[in-house]
């Protein structure tokens, strides 16, 4: 572009390519031009033993939508990417991917805060986010090196952070667990809960029947989440359980079935079950309709008991980021070109973390005994003590 000067210095003439001048009139817009805030419709949930339920619209202000479209995309591109270098064999054992779910973690953290309490299973890197993790920390787990979450001992399954107790590796097994966690909420009389979250696939567990008669006779606050993807480990709900409305399961306790590609639908599940724990009623039960884009884990391609039509369908009419960026669009909450500069900084933050997720060292040897309790005191496992420097023998 070119510049003409008047000669007390102002700008008297200027000439821009058409991209620099479209980039100029993006610039121009003030976030005054923008609506601020938004009412909008959501699905109607299903209920059992409940008079009333979630309302019927939700608010969503600018703000929020630029921040769940962010985490969305953020837990999007890292699964990808999570993905890819599994391929590569920079990544290896177990990995099980949330692409496709990402409303539902999104959702449920605009319900709750992070003082309260989170529990869930193996399909973990979205909450690790969503709890306070970064991406660096996440990716450097995966490959199990030194700056990961866990200092790279726990991988893919095992990830926490404050107020976040992992990442469960048993199927069903962070269910009573998470009753724990809320018998602890009930005992201190601190007014937070716990989210305890499994899958369609540990449902049918015995365990967590179990967990919801003891919940139920103490009045537990605890939100027990069922994100139904449909498949399980790869088979469809219709063939591995009698009765599949979930929300239904819990028979004395009350529940919602909610749409789990829709944020909002989440979102406002959530702030009803959170408050019906608060009041001192007991245990809620959610069920999340969502839906999985990866197979259940990375040896699983994922298209033996599905179409990859079916999958492509679900891409293009339920996707929980095209949702939500669909009605900011609409609703003038936010322009295309902003959308897209948040996509282009969360692919550079994906691949900073990739490049340090590959370069950063493995924990030392003689960590292995190291991180087990809180304050470090003097213990022995199996014969090794923190003070033996260990050697390795390979």
């Amino acid at each position: 572009h070119t510049f003409d000067f008047q000669s007390d210095g102002n700008i008297l003439d200027m000439s821009f390519s058409a991209n620099e001048a479209a980039s100029l009139v993006v610039a121009s817009r003030s976030y005054a031009d923008f609506t601020p805030e938004a009412t909008f419709d959501i699905k109607k949930v299903d209920l059992h033993r409940l008079e009333e339920g979630p309302p019927l619209t939700a608010t969503l202000t600018r703000e929020e939508g630029l921040k769940y479209y962010r985490t969305m995309q953020t837990i999007r591109r890292m699964e990808l990417k999570a993905d890819q270098l599994y391929k590569q064999k920079i990544i290896r054992g177990f990995c099980h991917l949330y692409d496709g779910q990402e409303a539902c973690a999104v959702g449920i953290e605009g319900g709750i805060t992070l003082s309260d309490h989170l529990i869930t299973a193996y399909r973990a890197h979205g909450y690790t986010l969503t709890r306070g993790g970064t991406v660096r920390e996440i990716m450097a787990e995966l490959t199990g090196r030194r700056g990961g979450i866990a200092k790279g001992k726990g991988g893919s399954m095992h990830m926490y952070t404050k107020n976040f107790y992992g990442g469960n590796g048993i199927v069903g097994a962070q269910v009573p667990l998470g009753a724990g966690v809320a018998l602890a909420c009930k005992y201190l009389g601190n007014d937070q809960l716990c989210v305890s979250l499994y899958g369609d696939g540990a449902a049918n567990q015995g365990q967590i029947f179990e967990t919801y008669n003891m919940s139920s006779l103490w009045k537990l606050p605890i939100i027990f989440i069922c994100e139904n993807n449909q498949y399980a480990m790869g088979t469809s709900v219709e063939r591995s359980a009698a009765s599949t409305e979930y929300y239904k399961r819990g028979d004395y306790i009350p529940g919602i079935r909610v749409d789990g590609m829709d944020v909002l639908c989440v979102r406002e599940a959530t702030k009803f079950a959170a408050a019906h724990c608060r009041s001192g009623k007991g245990p809620i039960l959610m069920e999340l309709q969502t839906y999985r884009y990866h197979g259940h884990s990375m040896s699983d391609p994922g298209v033996s008991y599905r179409t990859r039509e079916e999958i492509q369908e679900v891409r293009s009419k339920s996707d929980p980021i095209s949702m939500l960026k669909d009605r900011m669009l609409s609703n003038n909450m936010a322009s295309i070109e902003e959308l897209k500069e948040i996509d282009i900084a969360v692919r550079k933050e994906i691949e900073d973390a990739a490049q340090f997720a590959t370069t950063d060292p493995e924990p030392p040897l003689d960590d292995l005994c190291s991180h087990i309790f809180a304050n470090d005191q003097p213990f022995e496992v199996r014969g090794a003590t923190p003070w033996t420097k260990l050697t390795s023998t390979s």
